[in-house]
């Protein structure tokens, strides 16, 4: 334990988390009355979001502050490895299910759950034991550029396959954060900006629901009762939330117009009921989480622990904002969810989590930070 001090874990972090919790579960509860006045069933989503979800989050996430976060180090391969497995896993018969024009989902027991969620973690997780082990070859070819590519691979032929690029590109993301922290070469960052865009376009080729989306972002007056009937309903609920909006359980759009109102589109639900000071103050509320989540990782004791921690930061928050940028009609529609508040309960468990290790690190730093 030289050159570490042990603290209590950021207060103003867990502060952050527990008021993005919070705020979510009430935005969650007013964009749940939309799907109760459409006749549907509460309980199987009351049962995912809120028990399995919430509930069991809740309960890993405070675990997992008071683990030191170190001890899982030797065994990220071996996570890793199992979260592809899970996720490969959706291709088994009578296993894997299929919805919405994906296959991203296992059932087992009558749950169902989003196994690519955990692997947006054990990839972290393996990223930062990795570029921690080789830090001093992450500027060469083979062990930087390299090495980088290798943990991606596997990972996404799997999300294409399914398809699942939007978890795709949360991973690559984070990843990337992470690569770049550990002290990748210019050159190798600007190959990973062509390789990453000469991708993308030969999917969109490849994937016509991946044209048929960048399409109508850039287009979005076509095919109003298509692709472009969620960001035209979307914008309109935003806008007709003004500056202080329609109220706390007052919004229209939820209940008749406004797809998965409880999902991608919760953050729309939240402008027209709060306005423009209340999505304003969510968004405050991220970046704040964002700038806290990176002091606290800057202030780890050692490469493992700081590499983790700009993973999972940006993990949660670039999930966010690419969530909000979609429905601000600014990015193409992904099916990100929005971080700690959209229905899903895999993606809150996991979400959960890991911000459960983000505040096991805070609870750690180096002696010259806590001078």
């Amino acid at each position: 334990m030289a050159g570490r001090t042990k603290n209590r874990i950021d207060k103003p972090l867990a502060s952050l988390i527990a008021i993005l919790i919070i705020s979510g579960a009430l935005i969650f509860a007013s964009a749940a009355f939309g799907l109760l006045a459409r006749g549907s069933s509460m309980s199987s989503v009351f049962f995912s979001h809120l028990v399995l979800g919430l509930g069991l989050g809740s309960v890993l996430l405070v675990a997992l502050t008071y683990i030191d976060y170190r001890v899982w180090k030797p065994y990220t391969p071996y996570i890793f490895a199992l979260s592809i497995l899970a996720t490969a896993a959706v291709f088994v018969p009578h296993i894997g299910m299929s919805h919405g024009g994906g296959r991203r989902w296992i059932v087992l027991m009558n749950m169902s759950f989003q196994p690519s969620e955990a692997m947006k973690v054990g990839a972290i997780l393996f990223a930062a034991t990795y570029f921690s082990v080789y830090k001093n070859k992450i500027g060469t070819l083979l062990y930087g550029l390299g090495g980088f590519f290798g943990i991606l691979a596997v990972p996404a032929a799997i999300l294409i396959l399914q398809p699942d690029i939007g978890t795709l590109s949360i991973i690559c993301f984070s990843v990337g954060a992470m690569f770049l922290a550990a002290g990748a070469s210019v050159r190798d960052l600007l190959l990973v900006l062509v390789i990453g865009i000469l991708g993308l376009g030969l999917l969109a080729t490849m994937k016509p629901y991946i044209r048929d989306r960048v399409e109508t972002f850039l287009n979005p007056a076509q095919g109003q009762q298509g692709q472009s009937y969620q960001i035209k309903q979307s914008l309109i609920a935003v806008g007709s939330g003004g500056f202080t909006g329609r109220g706390f359980g007052q919004g229209i759009q939820k209940f008749t117009y406004l797809p998965e109102p409880m999902g991608d589109s919760i953050f729309a639900v939240a402008a027209e009921e709060l306005g423009f000071l209340g999505a304003g103050f969510l968004i405050l509320l991220y970046l704040s989480f964002a700038l806290r989540g990176y002091t606290v990782s800057a202030r780890a004791p050692d490469m493992f622990g700081a590499l983790l921690g700009i993973g999972i930061c940006t993990y949660l928050v670039v999930e966010a904002f690419i969530n909000i940028a979609a429905m601000l009609g600014v990015a193409p529609l992904t099916g990100i969810p929005l971080t700690f508040i959209s229905q899903g309960g895999s993606a809150m468990l996991v979400s959960l989590a890991a911000a459960g290790l983000l505040l096991s690190i805070s609870r750690f730093k180096s002696a010259r930070t806590s001078a």
